[in-house]
């Protein structure tokens, strides 16, 4: 599959989905700079995690009129397949291609830590593998990861099973001591109702391989791939 990796000035966890795309994957990779008008061919487009041109006015909101933005909001309507990790999680509800908002952290704090992820379905691209019994261990670095959306919104979620994860303990709890930023119903990552668009806070890109020991992350990665294969 040809993965296509959007770059904005800030981006800083680029390098981190490539490698492993590409060297623990054994996919085809692009690099996007935000300024083009031209997805190269791509099949799957990532925003990756960073830091979009300073995180100024709100966290996505400049990168979200970056020129690509454009050709990625075409591709989606389309029905290309588009994730955000983290800031690019920021940037697809920024251009209104995932419903809600992150806001700060209830805490005020940037936090950078390794947490636990439930994943909610199995009736998505990022989750088909997923055992919804087991909690996923995944970092996640962010200071505006707190996930809002109104009463509506948040039914329509549930209602069509577009939550993909909520932060849980060790052992898969969903409960509030898990919540550590403040998220609505502790969630963590949701897709769009087509199901072609996804995004998440964590960061399974760091642990996607036994050198940095940790693999949790890698089930997302061949989740996509089982299902481009299928």
């Amino acid at each position: 599959m040809k993965f296509g990796v959007v770059i904005f000035p800030g981006s800083n966890c680029d390098e981190d989905i490539i490698y492993v795309l590409e060297h623990v994957l054994g996919q085809q990779v692009v690099r996007l700079w935000h300024k083009d008008h031209d997805l190269q061919g791509a099949e799957f487009i990532v925003l990756p995690g960073g830091f979009s041109f300073g995180d100024y006015l709100r966290s996505g909101a400049i990168a979200r009129f970056s020129p690509i933005m454009q050709e990625v909001v075409k591709f989606a309507a389309n029905g290309g397949y588009v994730m955000g990790i983290c800031n690019g999680f920021q940037i697809l509800v920024e251009a209104h291609l995932l419903p809600g908002v992150l806001l700060h952290n209830n805490n005020r704090k940037f936090v950078c830590n390794n947490i636990y992820l439930k994943p909610e379905t199995n009736n998505s691209m990022l989750t088909a593998q997923a055992d919804l019994n087991q909690a996923l261990k995944i970092p996640v670095a962010h200071g505006e990861g707190n996930y809002f959306a109104d009463e509506d919104t948040l039914k329509a979620l549930n209602d069509n099973d577009q939550v993909l994860f909520r932060y849980c303990d060790e052992n898969g709890n969903v409960t509030d001591a898990a919540n550590f930023n403040g998220s609505i119903q502790n969630i963590a990552g949701v897709c769009n109702p087509t199901r072609n668009v996804f995004g998440l806070m964590p960061h399974p890109e760091r642990a996607a391989e036994t050198l940095v020991g940790n693999q949790h992350g890698l089930v997302i990665f061949e989740s996509i791939l089982s299902l481009v294969k299928a």
